[in-house]
C-alpha cells in the first residue's frame, strides 16, 4: 500500500459519509427553514415547534432511503474487505 492508495481510501470514506448523511441533513435544513419562515410570518416564537416537523421529515427520508443507504454502505464495506488481501 502506498501513501496515495491510503489517501484515496480516506477520500472515498469521506465521500461515502457525505453521500449517506446529505439527504438527512438537507431534509433537516429545509424543514427548519420552512418552519422558521412560518414562525416569522405568524410571529410565533416557540423554540420547540421545529422539533416535531424535523423529526418527522428525517424519519420519512430514512424510511424512503434506508435500503439505498445500506446497500451503498455494504458495497463500500465489501470493497474495503477486498483491499485487505492486497495489503
Amino acid at each position: 500500500m502506498t501513501i496515495g492508495s491510503i489517501s484515496a481510501l480516506f477520500v472515498n470514506a469521506i465521500w461515502q459519509i457525505i453521500l449517506l448523511s446529505a439527504p438527512v441533513l438537507l431534509t433537516a435544513l429545509l424543514v427548519g427553514l420552512l418552519i422558521s419562515i412560518l414562525q416569522a410570518t405568524t410571529s410565533i416564537q416557540e423554540q420547540t415547534l421545529t422539533f416535531v416537523p424535523k423529526f418527522a421529515g428525517i424519519l420519512l427520508v430514512l424510511m424512503l432511503l434506508i435500503g439505498w443507504m445500506f446497500s451503498s454502505l455494504g458495497q463500500y464495506t465489501q470493497k474495503l474487505f477486498a483491499l485487505i488481501s492486497e495489503m
